[in-house]
């Protein structure tokens, strides 16, 4: 198994596109890059720890190669955006890929610069590409959401923007 880590604003509605392949073990939603030590929702929701929501994804690259998910995430976020993800605006909701092993960073910066090179964007790809940090799991009422939640998950999402600007940008 290996981790992948993606920030994409909100991690609830990161956890769902990921969540029903093959070859993907396990999505958990937490937080990561920033300076305080086992952070809560409340103090990173603030913007001032530092840390980003994201979803880690441990997975098989065997079944479902590190590439793979990739495409999938450029396919959830706004890459141009830096000030956050739709409705969600601040630091702790821009986007960035975390990556744990040399190959995942050379991948996500090939796929970062081919996207840049596509034209699909008139604005620079903005996302960062980083070395993963410790990740701390969110709390679980925050895990598997779109599950236990599916009312309020649809509800948040119809009012974000994401699926408008998906369909318009990735369809």
């Amino acid at each position: 198994m290996e981790k992948a880590i993606f920030a994409g604003g909100c991690f609830w509605c990161m956890v769902k596109p990921f969540d029903s392949y093959p070859g993907i073990h396990k999505v958990t939603s937490g937080y990561m890059g920033g300076h305080v030590d086992n952070p809560t929702y409340e103090q990173v929701k603030t913007g001032t720890t530092g840390h980003l929501e994201v979803v880690e994804i441990e997975f098989d690259p065997t079944l479902f190669p590190y590439s793979q998910l990739l495409e999938i995430y450029w396919q959830q976020i706004d890459p141009t955006d830096d000030e956050g993800q739709f409705q969600d605006r601040g630091d702790q909701y821009r986007t960035a890929i975390f990556y744990t092993t040399e190959e995942q960073q050379q991948l996500a910066e090939k796929a970062k610069d081919e996207l840049a090179a596509s034209g699909k964007f008139q604005k620079p790809i903005v996302t960062r590409i980083l070395p993963a940090s410790t990740f701390y799991e969110a709390e679980d009422y925050h895990q598997d959401f779109y599950k236990k939640e599916p009312d309020h998950y649809q509800q948040d999402r119809a009012q974000s923007g994401r699926d408008e600007f998906i369909e318009k940008n990735w369809k």
